[in-house]
């Protein structure tokens, strides 16, 4: 077993309490007078519940979490989307001015987002091309960590915008590498559509290692900013108290407990089906396409397609009322657009727009 995370916190951080809200106390009443709440519901809702600040984590969808991605509860962190997740994480880990995190471009905005506004350094290392796609170069993201004092080590599998699935023995590896040094995060916000195995299943074997998880993308939940943090229980218990007292809307809770039932869950892994299906015909299509330079082989819900004229491409898509991804500002994908898999009927315009763009191009 890895030595815990928690010695790679912040130090001033280790023994913080956090702030203690009235629902964090665990008593039972009939009169609730310790939250300074309304005692009418609103005209707006009637709902009892919206009165109320909810749970700070919900017993019932935290389990109902926990059992969807295979860990124990206690593992497990509810917030507000992946995104407040990765906030958490630098903000636990990453001292101002001193400590750095580290991302591999191409990838998901947010990890340098959060770090920059926190006062973290950026080190990257970049995705490595070739005939396959896009891979992830193990053996410079361990050197480079271990020179810049890297404490957080971000990694999108699949990768967003380059699709690309991260072997997990890597993974492994990278954090045995950086045990005691860096926790290795794993954003698998789109795992679903990739149907391999989660980076949580490593946790038994390394501590450092952090897995996000969302029901903004398979479960289509996107406005009810349901995600979680997975990791080592010590960490999360620290995440915790390092989070907003009320992190999770009651409503949204509800919506993502139901999105979690039976029935809903088989109805969400049949979109998935569709989906991938979807994903084998637009990649054929696009690879058949004279303009299209280079299509990559994805793992999520979108291609990353590259065209000798994206500019016409992307305003002839929108002039038929198809929006899609602009990447063109992003170093080295200067020619690039990301293309979401749709219905059935959405894929077809697509196909149908792009074909009219390759008779005028």
């Amino acid at each position: 077993m890895s030595p815990s995370p928690l010695a790679l916190v912040r130090d001033d951080l280790r023994e913080f309490a956090g702030y203690s809200s009235a629902r964090d106390m665990k008593v039972d009443g009939e009169v609730w007078l310790n939250a300074n709440e309304s005692p009418w519901p609103s005209r707006a809702s009637g709902a009892e519940m919206v009165r109320r600040y909810p749970e700070p984590q919900p017993a019932a969808l935290r389990s109902a979490l926990a059992g969807l991605y295979g860990c124990a509860p206690a593992q497990l962190l509810a917030g507000r989307g992946s995104d407040e997740g990765i906030d958490l994480l630098v903000r636990a880990l990453c001292r101002p001015g001193a400590d750095a995190v580290l991302v591999t471009p191409p990838t998901f905005g947010m990890y340098a987002v959060c770090a920059r506004l926190h006062g973290t350094r950026v080190v990257e290392v970049p995705l490595l091309e070739g005939e396959d796609g896009y891979r992830c170069d193990f053996a410079a993201v361990a050197r480079a960590a271990a020179i810049e004092a890297v404490k957080l080590v971000f990694l999108c599998s699949p990768g967003n915008p380059a699709g690309n699935l991260l072997p997990l023995d890597a993974i492994e590896a990278l954090a045995r590498e950086l045990e005691g040094r860096a926790v290795v995060v794993v954003d698998e916000a789109y795992l679903e559509y990739a149907r391999q195995p989660s980076a949580a299943t490593l946790l038994g074997r390394q501590r450092n290692i952090a897995v996000l998880r969302t029901l903004s993308k398979a479960h289509a939940l996107a406005a009810a900013r349901i995600g979680c943090v997975v990791a080592d229980v010590e960490l999360i218990a620290l995440l915790q108290r390092c989070q907003a007292p009320y992190p999770l809307p009651a409503p949204c809770s509800e919506l993502a407990g139901r999105a979690l039932e039976r029935q809903a869950r088989d109805s969400t892994d049949a979109h998935v089906a569709t989906v991938v299906a979807e994903r084998g015909r637009l990649l054929a299509a696009f690879e058949a396409a004279p303009q299209v330079r280079r299509v990559y082989p994805s793992s999520a819900n979108f291609l990353l397609v590259r065209f000798a004229d994206a500019e016409a491409a992307y305003t002839r898509l929108l002039a038929a009322g198809v929006v899609v991804r602009d990447l063109r500002a992003v170093p080295g994908l200067s020619d690039g657009l990301r293309i979401t898999i749709g219905s059935p009927p959405q894929n077809s315009r697509v196909i149908k727009v792009l074909a009219a763009v390759e008779a005028t191009a």
